[in-house]
């Protein structure tokens, strides 16, 4: 049993090292310039390792991505932690996202190289599984709350998201990312402010 638990402790830290190194690789060459011979050179394993981990480059850039959206939906949700206003914790959440979507490496990773290397299809079912639950979960406690007027919460946290991601896109690609960070960030929150109830 001791050397059973021993291998799985080794598999998983040469699991989480071949990430580690990979993530750093994407970032900064791009999924297309980056080489599985230098993931493996710099992680310090053999080939036979990677692959025994990974099925090819695609599936352990997949995995970097499950890695960095894990990371994301958990810091979204810290930040916003004990607010009580629903529509509030998605302002905060949303301006938490929007700054990490700066970080070079979130923008080459997330926005850039993930829809074109997965497929947007998969892209946004990974989108899907780390934030729409959370996202459904405000609205919920929106019209709960009496903050909104109640109606159908799935289209509705469906188009917040498209306009988060179109927010990342754009920041993604805008020659000025500081300029469209405080531009993105009021039209959320007019959005935002304009579906609360009484408001017209």
């Amino acid at each position: 049993m001791a050397v059973k638990s021993r291998q799985a402790e080794n598999s998983a830290t040469t699991r989480a090292a071949l990430i580690k190194i990979a993530r750093k690789l994407f970032a900064e060459h791009g999924y297309a310039d980056t080489a599985t011979e230098e993931v493996v050179r710099r992680a310090r394993v053999t080939r036979g390792a990677l692959y025994h981990h990974f099925k090819d480059k695609k599936d352990l850039f997949k995995a970097v991505l499950l890695e960095e959206e894990k990371r994301l939906a958990e810091l979204t949700a810290l930040v916003s932690a004990g607010e009580r206003d629903p529509l509030n914790i998605m302002v905060k959440a949303t301006e938490a996202f929007l700054d990490e979507c700066l970080d070079p490496a979130v923008r080459q990773i997330v926005l850039i190289d993930a829809p074109a290397v997965l497929g947007w299809e998969q892209y946004r079912k990974i989108d899907d599984e780390h934030f729409l639950a959370g996202v459904v979960a405000v609205f919920e406690g929106a019209i709960q709350q009496g903050l909104i007027p109640r109606q159908p919460v799935a289209p509705l946290a469906r188009i917040m998201m498209g306009a988060v991601h179109e927010a990342t896109m754009l920041l993604a690609h805008a020659p000025d990312q500081l300029k469209a960070r405080r531009e993105v960030s009021e039209v959320i929150a007019r959005l935002l402010n304009g579906i609360r109830a009484g408001k017209r």
